[in-house]
């Protein structure tokens, strides 16, 4: 194994970042490849695939603004992190190196680049990310989970290749589970969840829809929430005045067995989350995370909405009023529950791992 071809992953430290890769180097170590994950000091509570001993840190800072000290702090950060990167990828020799995203990729890239390994991007979101987009000119081959990203770019479409968004196991285990839609007067189960750090929004919305329910529907209800730590106590008094049963928590540790078991979710539209969603088949109700410069989760939410998966409300009109009636409709109306299910999956691409190991080892001459 020594002595086998080796590539290197490149992810920023959040797990929407993380678990692609870590599902890419699965698939590759499957095949005989070594891997090694490159990023920041943030990957180094990560405890999947990747033990600290394959994990390089390599410095690196993000925009955090504008003004001229800022940007000047962030290009030298991103330029120690590259001459770091050079000497890791000097003493390393990899046959290639893939991005999945976030500034810590910019240094192992670029440093790619100059020592003239040969570099691959992937990119999760239905636009391209502020890193990935600088990334792309410097780049051997580009990798969207979703089609059509760069169509009207025909300077990188052409090095572009759809592959979908690479599956942790826990993902390809829910995926194998049918949808069963919620009987008239049975369960009916309601997830909501609000990105790795939870939303403040659903913690304010979400109670006084649950309260506006009909009462025979929330005698049905068995809810589910993740809530912050700050806002665990207002929430709890509703529904203990309420009387539902509910299971709240500021962080869920076997998410993809949790969407499984649902019958609708309501959260933000990470690339992570709009993906997973597709590959395990499940309807949901998708609240964009706004300001976002690019408006990638209002354009992630607008994949599995356009192929009528998914309702996609902008925060400014999520209210609880409006938030009820949809979980009302919905739980009344199972047969549209079921179809949203079966488009969420036609969108889901479960052999992404394969494709995109397929696409590295290509680019690698392997």
């Amino acid at each position: 194994m020594a002595s086998a071809p080796l590539i290197l992953l490149a992810a920023g430290g959040t797990g929407g970042h993380l678990f692609p890769a870590e599902a890419l180097g699965v698939e590759l170590i499957r095949r005989g490849l070594r891997v090694r994950l490159v990023t920041d000091a943030r990957a180094l509570r990560y405890s999947g695939l990747f033990s600290k001993e394959m994990i390089d840190v390599v410095p690196s800072e993000t925009v955090r603004g504008r003004s001229p000290v800022a940007l000047a702090r962030t290009s030298l950060m991103l330029m120690a992190g590259t001459a770091v990167a050079f000497n890791l990828i000097r003493r390393l020799r990899p046959s290639a190196i893939i991005g999945f995203g976030g500034y810590p990729t910019v240094p192992p890239l670029i440093a790619a680049r100059l020592a003239g390994v040969p570099g691959i991007i992937h990119d999760a979101n239905a636009v391209l990310g502020r890193a990935n987009r600088f990334l792309s000119g410097h780049v051997r081959a580009i990798a969207t989970s979703l089609p059509g990203v760069l169509d009207r770019d025909p300077a990188l479409a052409g090095k572009t290749t759809t592959v979908g968004t690479p599956m942790r196991p826990a993902i390809l285990a829910a995926a194998a589970m049918p949808y069963v839609s919620p009987l008239p007067d049975g369960p009916f189960r309601l997830l909501v969840v609000g990105g790795s750090q939870g939303a403040r929004v659903m913690s304010d919305i979400v109670p006084g829809a649950i309260e506006r329910l009909d009462p025979s529907l929330r005698g049905r209800l068995i809810l589910t929430q993740q809530v912050r730590d700050e806002d665990m106590a207002r929430v709890r008094a509703v529904y203990d005045r309420l009387e539902i049963t509910v299971e709240l928590a500021p962080f869920f540790t076997d998410l993809p067995a949790r969407l499984a078991s649902n019958h609708l979710i309501v959260s933000r539209s990470g690339a992570g989350t709009v993906a997973e969603l597709a590959a395990i088949g499940r309807p949901s109700i998708l609240v964009p995370l706004p300001g976002a410069i690019d408006q990638d989760q209002f354009a992630n939410a607008g994949v599995l909405s356009q192929a009528e998966a998914a309702l996609r409300i902008a925060q400014a009109d999520f209210t609880s009023d409006w938030l009820a009636s949809q979980i009302s409709a919905l739980a009344a109306a199972p047969e549209r529950l079921a179809a949203m299910a079966e488009n969420a999956r036609r969108v889901g691409r479960l052999d992404a791992a394969e494709r995109l190991a397929d696409l590295v080892m290509k680019v690698a001459g392997i």
